[in-house]
């Protein structure tokens, strides 16, 4: 993946130990794999594992990092992968005369506060709603490697592609299904549930935004596809359960099957229509 081609975006928020936080000055910033919902924080997330997010929380919205080395690749990457879903999203809503309010994205690494409540460090990235913002600990990508054999910069591109989906889906009001359910406490979770179909839709943006990322970039290079959609099936409900010598349980899924994830992803990706990835109305996903 040829990322330095795409445009880096200013609205990376790096909070990581050791880094030079300051306030913000002058610019004004816009409100805004397995994945899931947790219901109680309100938190999407890029694994139905993801380590404990406890409800609650501090607005860490008012910091920005200072100017960092050029040798900071992972900065660099993250940042180069949100600038482009910024380009994307910014085209795609102008053309149903909508304006795309970009998502801030924070970097942390020993735990942070969000409106949704606290990430440990090595929570899997985040999407919290209440303060329209990611949340990533680098640590992740290492993790996805080592735990899951999940390699490669697209790989991680659709990680964040995923959580950038959630933002997505919320701003053009494509899962409202799920946001009713979960305001008024009726159940979400299960193969087929409301939980599962607002993920996969979130898949299926991510992969408009690589159609679209690719025809304006040529960035993509032999495999990586392969490897967003290795990634999407690794983070499947029943690849999980079944790497963790667990019996397979449709009734708690909250993601999909890996095939579903992967099909999803695939199915964007082919279109680049936003209108191909009504999850909601699909009998058979």
């Amino acid at each position: 993946m040829l990322w330095n081609k795409a445009r880096p975006s200013d609205n990376v928020n790096d909070t990581r130990e050791g880094k030079d936080a300051r306030q913000l000055t002058g610019k004004t910033f816009a409100a805004g794999l397995a994945a899931a919902a947790l219901a109680g924080a309100g938190v999407y997330s890029v694994l139905s594992t993801t380590p404990d997010v406890v409800p609650a929380g501090l607005d860490t919205s008012g910091h920005h990092t200072a100017a960092h080395p050029p040798a900071d690749r992972d900065l660099l990457f993250v940042q180069s992968v949100l600038g482009d879903t910024e380009d994307t999203w910014t085209q795609l809503f102008a053309q149903t005369g909508r304006h795309y309010p970009p998502p801030k994205l924070t970097l942390f690494s020993d735990g942070i506060h969000s409106r949704c409540g606290f990430a440990n460090g090595g929570s899997s990235p985040f999407y919290c709603p209440d303060d329209q913002q990611v949340y990533l600990d680098l640590a992740f990508f290492s993790q996805m490697a080592q735990r899951f054999s999940v390699i490669g910069d697209f790989a991680q591109a659709y990680v964040l592609a995923h959580e950038i989906g959630h933002h997505v889906q919320l701003e053009l009001e494509l899962s409202q299904p799920f946001e009713t359910a979960l305001s008024t406490r009726q159940p979400v979770t299960g193969d087929g549930g409301l939980e599962v179909r607002a993920e996969l839709q979130a898949d299926c943006l991510a992969g408009v935004w690589a159609h679209h990322a690719q025809q304006r970039l040529d960035w993509l290079e032999p495999g990586d596809i392969d490897a967003a959609l290795h990634a999407a099936a690794v983070f499947g409900d029943d690849y999980l359960q079944r790497a963790q010598n667990a019996t397979i349980r449709p009734e708690t899924f909250s993601h999909g099957t890996s095939e579903q994830r992967a099909n999803w992803f695939k199915s964007g990706f082919a279109t680049g229509q936003i209108n191909t990835c009504d999850t909601f109305t699909r009998v058979d996903l």
